[in-house]
């Protein structure tokens, strides 16, 4: 690695921010509902990254922060050799499921996606699907991803844009339950400006493509139903709020999503857009 991104992995956030506490609030929150509900809905987005990032049979594929193994599984039907890796021992039982019911043979391994276990350039490809953009030290997280990136191997991620239905959603949740103060936003992850700051220096190429992810419930009540039972962000925001303030932020979350509906009124598609990346290590 070169002295650029040693520099980086180096530059944390202010040191007043208790980070540690940051991290475990981060990964109870993820621990909490069921993230696995929602995540297997998400597997197309899992198939068109490893397609993007050219996974080919026999390469060693890591995929970080994993959730319950979408890119993880769609690396295995590639005959990729995969590593799925989650700071959640849950969410990677529940990957661990999905592999033994598809015959797929993938380790998976609990992994922090700022301090990954792994030497240098292990994996040829690297994964990450509406994972890593969450961690709180974005540096040190995609000085990882590329440390463990062997030279002239991918970097393959998937992150919901700040100008997409996740961003509008996240800012709705943070009027009512604010973020950490000194955090930088994980939607910046989603902005090709951001990913060239953080990978830039250590790339050889950088693709950026828009696409969407469509969220196909019943009604707008059907998927508020369903994201504040399981989706950790969502689930906690509830919890944290009395009566009346669950009901507003109900309000809001139901006028955003008939809002961005395309459906009409007998169901519900909201386009979800993420950025797919991939990353060329020199």
């Amino acid at each position: 690695m070169n002295a650029a991104s040693t520099a980086r992995q180096s530059a944390t956030a202010d040191p007043a921010i208790d980070l540690k506490a940051i991290k475990q609030r981060q990964q109870a929150t993820w621990a909490s509902g069921d993230f696995a509900i929602i995540g297997t809905t998400l597997q197309i987005v899992g198939e068109s990254l490893a397609e993007a990032a050219d996974v080919r049979a026999g390469e060693h594929v890591l995929d970080v922060a994993a959730g319950n193994g979408n890119a993880s599984l769609a690396a295995a039907r590639r005959f990729a050799r995969v590593t799925s890796t989650d700071y959640v021992p849950h969410l990677l039982d529940k990957g661990a499921a999905r592999a033994r019911a598809e015959g797929l043979e993938i380790a998976f391994q609990v992994a922090d996606a700022e301090n990954l276990p792994f030497t240098d350039g292990s994996f040829d490809v690297v994964l990450s699907t509406f994972g890593a953009m969450f961690t709180p030290e974005q540096r040190r997280a995609s000085s990882e991803l590329l440390r463990v990136t062997r030279s002239g191997g991918r970097i393959g991620l998937a992150n919901w844009t700040p100008e997409g239905f996740l961003g509008d959603l996240f800012s709705l949740l943070s009027t009512f339950v604010p973020p950490p103060a000194g955090i930088e936003s994980p939607l910046l992850w989603g902005s090709e400006p951001r990913i060239v700051e953080l990978f830039g220096p250590d790339a050889a190429d950088i693709r950026c493509v828009r696409r969407q992810f469509n969220f196909r419930y019943r009604s707008a009540a059907h998927w508020i139903e369903v994201f504040r039972n399981f989706y950790g962000p969502t689930h906690k925001a509830y919890a944290a709020l009395d009566g009346s303030r669950q009901l507003r932020l109900t309000e809001g979350i139901t006028q955003l999503l008939e809002r961005l509906n395309v459906a009409g009124k007998n169901s519900l598609v909201v386009p979800g857009e993420y950025l797919e990346i991939v990353i060329i290590k020199t």
